[in-house]
């Protein structure tokens, strides 16, 4: 199909301001949607432009990116497909390269990604997600109040996330007022070098999943002192009725939790540590949960348990940072969520080997970007 631009003066390629131009280059083809099975293709002869800031470029046309063979609509459909879909998919149903699909995510993520998505951040969620083997991560920043990614960065250091306080700039840091994160130190000194007055809240799962491991190192240690007696075998295959919720036992395993009760009373105690962490945890009155968790800090250091004495040395350690959680009312399971759809992305992918690629998935996926498949404008009948 021949076209052309509807503009009568034409436009630089790389500013898009309006510019002389001279001469005509050789015609050029830019795929398009497909109709049915006949593969369209748009056909254009683009003029050169003397630009007064960029020199003389190749004019813009209103249909494609520059330096792109592809119209917008045909790359808004192979990322809308990339959203839902692996990218081998996409490239067989569009009959494309693989590595085009790519190409079209990245142009398609710098094009419809907001700029402005890190003004007016006041409440934010830092985590870290392992995407490879031999330890490599991104550190990944969640917008709590739009429930979307608003930065991500290779690695997982503080020096990563120095980066982001870099492009967030000296106002922007100034406004933070909540940071959620798990108890990795790495981030927390950043935050308080950068951002001193934002409040760092621990995320209540990962203090109660400290109760939780140190109930099963208990179980393993105690198994493993008591070698194969009958005191042994009542312990065996108790680990879920130990780590599930009372409400969710089923009959055998609140049977074993009976016999255990009265077989081995230290693990029992380190149960009933746990279920009275997690009890501290619910909570929603700040003084009585600070009651609590000095009563429950009590019990642990005297409790002669010692993976529950570390926990309580622990949560001592980060106490005023869990107490936030009991005043803001904020988690970081809404960064864990994100986590844990960005592993669904890289297991449809079976794996990312670049760092860069993975990260305009996420913001394709998880970054606020709304894309709809191409449809035809509807038409009143005659």
């Amino acid at each position: 199909m021949e076209v052309r631009p509807s503009w009568r003066r034409p436009r630089c390629g790389r500013c898009g301001q309006p510019a002389a131009g001279y001469d005509r280059l050789a015609p050029r083809d830019w795929r398009h949607l497909t109709l049915g099975r006949l593969i369209l293709w748009l056909r254009y002869a683009p003029r050169r432009v003397a630009c007064t800031s960029c020199g003389v470029k190749s004019e813009a046309v209103p249909w494609a990116e520059p330096e792109s063979r592809f119209t917008r609509d045909f790359e808004e459909m192979a990322a809308y497909l990339a959203q839902i879909t692996d990218r081998s998919a996409v490239a067989r149903l569009l009959q494309i390269d693989w590595r085009t699909v790519g190409t079209m995510i990245s142009r398609v993520v710098s094009r419809r990604l907001d700029p402005d998505r890190l003004a007016g951040l006041r409440h934010i969620g830092i985590d870290e997600f392992g995407y490879r083997k031999r330890h490599r991560y991104l550190t990944v920043v969640v917008d709590h109040d739009r429930r979307r990614v608003v930065w991500v960065g290779e690695g997982k250091s503080g020096d990563t996330l120095r980066r982001f306080f870099a492009e967030l700039g000296p106002i922007g840091t100034a406004a933070l007022e909540v940071v959620t994160m798990d108890l990795a130190g790495g981030y927390q000194s950043v935050v308080r070098e950068l951002a001193p007055q934002a409040r760092i809240v621990f995320d209540r799962f990962h203090v109660q999943r400290l109760a939780s491991q140190a109930l099963d190192e208990l179980r393993r240690t105690i198994v493993r002192e008591l070698g194969g007696c009958d005191a042994s075998r009542a312990i065996k295959r108790s680990r879920w009725a130990l780590l599930k919720n009372p409400w969710d036992l089923t009959g055998n395993q609140r049977q074993k939790l009976s016999e255990i009760q009265v077989t081995n009373r230290p693990l029992y105690r380190g149960y009933l540590l746990k279920e009275a962490l997690a009890k501290a945890m619910d909570y929603r009155q700040p003084k009585r949960a600070r009651e609590a968790l000095q009563d429950w800090l009590t019990w642990a250091a005297r409790c002669r348990l010692r993976p529950f004495q570390r926990v309580a040395r622990t949560i001592r350690q980060h106490f005023e940072g869990i107490m936030a959680y009991f005043e803001e009312r904020y988690t970081n399971g809404l960064t864990e969520g994100i986590n844990g759809k960005v592993r669904m992305i890289t297991r449809r992918a079976f794996g990312f080997h670049s760092a860069h690629a993975l990260i305009g998935m996420i913001y394709l996926c998880c970054g606020g970007i709304t894309l709809h498949p191409p449809l035809p404008q509807p038409t009143s009948c005659p």
